[in-house]
């Protein structure tokens, strides 16, 4: 019960920022919460496990996309598909944990600990 109410505290906060809600509350940070999964929103995520999070997600999804639809069809081994989907992944990892860090703190959110352990203001 504790996570609920940090999240939806962070979120609470998110939204009054004025951010588009699909940046605080992507569509697939909602799945992985339909499903239990308790992780913070990106804003309130360290740098490292965004990164990572982001970066495999992007890095499978777009590998095995370009694999089904271009790569197999050109020629490509899969050694070098395996290297450019890891490639793409740690790229746009990178950059989403700098997009969504650069945020953090241009919005001068909390910190994911402090959050739940106070009611929130309207």
């Amino acid at each position: 019960m504790k996570f609920e109410l940090k999240r939806n505290q962070a979120l609470e906060i998110m939204a009054k920022t004025g951010v588009w809600r699909n940046h605080y509350e992507p569509p697939a940070f909602r799945a992985l919460w339909k499903m239990g999964a308790k992780i913070p929103p990106p804003h309130f995520t360290p740098f490292i496990p965004l990164a990572i999070c982001m970066g495999l997600t992007f890095g499978v999804m777009w590998g095995i996309f370009m694999w089904l639809f271009m790569w197999s069809h050109t020629g490509i081994e899969l050694e070098h598909a395996l290297w450019a989907s890891g490639l793409a992944g740690l790229l746009f990892g990178f950059l989403m944990a700098l997009y969504y860090t650069y945020g953090k703190y241009k919005y001068k959110l909390p910190n994911w600990s402090s959050l739940g352990t106070e009611v929130s203001r309207s």
